[in-house]
């Protein structure tokens, strides 16, 4: 009941204000029509979901050469199941975090 009173009584409040300065009180703008992702072309969603996952990738190398190439060069061939029981035991031993753990190991096994 409360919100209600003091609602009406800041519009009561805005309408005096109004009324007193001569200016009427401005319409509230229309809400903004957001695109959604149903209504875009599949060509952009797909160009969208590449970029994101080559910024990913870039991130991912970029933080693999800060923190694992301190020690360790690229390694030229590793399954995915090896690169993720490597980075298990590396994330404890390089004190990395959960995202450059996700980051790197998209970098190594996309």
């Amino acid at each position: 009941m409360r919100i209600t009173l003091f609602a009406a009584s800041a519009l009561a409040l805005f309408a005096i204000c109004a009324d007193v300065s001569g200016q009427s009180p401005a319409p509230a703008p229309a809400p903004a029509k957001k695109q959604s992702a149903s209504t875009k072309p599949a060509a952009d969603q797909a160009q969208t979901t590449k970029s994101t996952a080559d910024q990913e990738q870039k991130e991912g190398e970029r933080r693999f050469l800060a923190n694992c190439g301190r020690c360790h060069n690229l390694p030229e061939s590793i399954s995915p199941r090896e690169v993720k029981a490597v980075m298990q035991h590396m994330r404890v031993r390089a004190m990395l975090s959960a995202q450059d753990e996700e980051l790197i190991l998209k970098y190594l096994a996309p």
